[in-house]
């Protein structure tokens, strides 16, 4: 013992001053991660996100791709709700012009205008971006809700992706984005003033094994959309990403709500509601408006990592077993017929 006392006495000790910087190092550290914390309690529960009024008086016209189900029917009605006049783009004219007049006869007393136009994203035509251009010629257009997307039909291997699947998510996710997004924006530089929400993804946000060409589509939204908020900020023109866990639509095929996965109605009202209110998370520009993904990102984010190994595991393990139980739904309703 005598001996080991010794060892120990003959190690060099660490100067005061070492010893403060890392305290002070450490202190930093920690007030960072209790600062990031608050900033995601007040913007969940207690701080308004930017008044859309910001943007446009009422009358101001609104654009909404995919706009004739789940989020961008909710994003739709909860604009026409606010005053704005509505620009609504999906592929079928039909569910577009029920939309249109529900709308309408919902919202009487505020007597929205609604224009429809009917467009296939997944065409990728010129022809299409150009004839949008033309309906939005002069209308004063202070909002784009770039809502319009496609994820795989069920998680799969990339190398097992059907190949017009993997065409229709890029085409529809990105150009399809970026081109709706270079006919509106135009309007909103000219005017000084505007707002562009993307729908992003937790898929994007960190890798998604198993749905990989989406999570790689909405990865690229991310990206691209930080860039785009960074150039057009000097013509007061806010672009956000929204980002999304699961919420009861079509897509993700879950029908009814919980604590993790709120309704289309729920969400939207928090995503039009709380934009900007996402200081607390890595990516500039972004905010995740329902407060369970909040608290779920802000945890990933600040303990394991996006991008750590245990998270992708975790993520692939969900995905892998999401298949099998589609997998299997499918074979039982094979057998029934």
């Amino acid at each position: 013992m005598d001996k080991i006392n010794q060892n120990l006495g003959s190690w060099p000790t660490m100067p005061h001053s070492g010893l403060v910087l890392l305290a002070t190092v450490g202190g930093l550290f920690v007030a960072s991660k209790l600062f990031s914390y608050l900033r995601l309690v007040l913007g969940s529960f207690v701080l308004p996100g930017t008044n859309l009024r910001k943007y446009g008086k009422p009358g101001t016209w609104a654009v909404v791709t995919g706009a004739s189900d789940g989020l961008g029917k909710e994003f739709a009605a909860q604009l026409a709700a606010k005053g704005f006049n509505l620009v609504l783009v999906s592929r079928t004219q039909s569910k577009l012009d029920a939309l249109a007049s529900e709308i309408q006869a919902k919202f009487a007393a505020k007597a929205p205008q609604v224009k429809t136009f009917p467009m296939d994203f997944s065409e990728d035509k010129d022809s299409d971006y150009d004839r949008l251009a033309e309906l939005v010629k002069g209308l004063d257009v202070g909002i784009l809700i770039n809502n319009v997307g496609q994820s795989h039909s069920i998680p799969v291997s990339f190398l097992e992706t059907p190949r017009e699947e993997l065409q229709n998510i890029i085409t529809i996710n990105c150009l399809g984005t970026l081109k709706v997004t270079q006919v509106i924006a135009p309007i909103l530089k000219q005017r000084k003033r505007g707002l562009i929400l993307t729908m992003g993804s937790f898929g994007g946000w960190t890798p998604t094994p198993y749905l990989a060409t989406y999570s790689g589509s909405k990865a690229f939204l991310q990206q691209w959309s930080n860039a785009l908020s960074s150039e057009l900020a000097d013509d007061n023109v806010d672009v956000q990403l929204i980002l999304s866990h699961l919420v009861t639509t079509a897509m993700s095929k879950i029908r009814r709500a919980s604590l993790l996965v709120p309704n289309a109605r729920s969400f939207v009202k928090a995503a039009l509601g709380k934009v900007g209110t996402g200081g607390y998370q890595t990516a500039p520009s972004t905010y995740t408006p329902w407060w369970s993904h909040a608290f779920m990102l802000w945890f990933i984010e600040n303990i394991p990592g996006v991008n750590s190994p245990l998270t992708i595991s975790i993520n692939k393990g969900m995905h892998v077993d999401i298949r099998k139980r589609a997998l299997r739904k499918a074979e039982r309703e094979a057998k029934k017929q």
